[in-house]
């Protein structure tokens, strides 16, 4: 059986809710992240970069939620989760994923780990006052060039589309209105009515 290490409110949500739409056996351990549990040895036995998803498998460890998603995605072909048989379609879908965990996400990590960055206080609040003005920048790329809609990839649902919505949750946090881009708004009013969604959102930290 596959477990999943996640912490909510984390970018592993994108995996729960993958797992949830490929119908897959599957058990999940949430990680006591304010605890510091991704810093004890234990963990950093299954992923060394102390962070989550991490995916437990037959074969090993898979770590970073773009790989775990493709995995889960051919795990599950009839769910049609990515367009396995169409080179173009699924480089885009990869394109897509990457831009979100490369540019994103990094974008938003500005705000709650500048020290990942810098040691200075007032280095990290410099950044931390960019992270509304970059994030709104990536999101106006997504929705003007990128969001084909009513999902990600168009009429397709697809893995990119549980990463979207978990990224879309920070954008209040960052200080930026989601209202102002109505395909993304409309993107996280869909994904919210999905069941995979309601049941993963109902995880709580333990």
């Amino acid at each position: 059986m596959l477990t999943l290490f996640h912490a909510p409110g984390t970018c592993s949500l994108a995996s729960l809710i993958t797992l949830k739409e490929a119908e897959l056996a599957h058990a999940v351990h949430v990680v006591d992240t304010a605890g510091g549990e991704q810093n004890t040895p234990a963990y950093r036995a299954i992923n060394p970069k102390g962070r989550v998803p991490a995916l437990k498998t037959e074969q090993g460890i898979l770590t970073e939620t773009p790989a775990i998603l493709i995995y889960l995605a051919q795990l599950a072909p009839g769910k049609k989760l990515a367009p396995l048989d169409d080179p173009f379609a699924f480089a885009e879908l990869q394109s897509f994923n990457s831009y979100l965990v490369s540019t994103v996400h990094v974008a938003h990590a500005h705000r709650p780990r500048g020290s990942r960055w810098a040691d200075e206080p007032s280095s990290i609040e410099d950044m931390k006052r960019r992270v509304p003005r970059n994030m709104h920048e990536c999101y106006t790329l997504i929705e003007n060039t990128m969001l084909k809609g009513p999902w990600v990839m168009g009429e397709a649902f697809t893995v990119a589309d549980p990463y979207l919505f978990t990224i879309s949750r920070w954008l209040e946090a960052d200080g930026v209105d989601i209202r102002d881009f109505p395909k993304v708004h409309d993107h996280v009013r869909r994904m919210s009515d999905r069941p995979s969604v309601i049941e993963t959102l109902a995880v709580k930290a333990g």
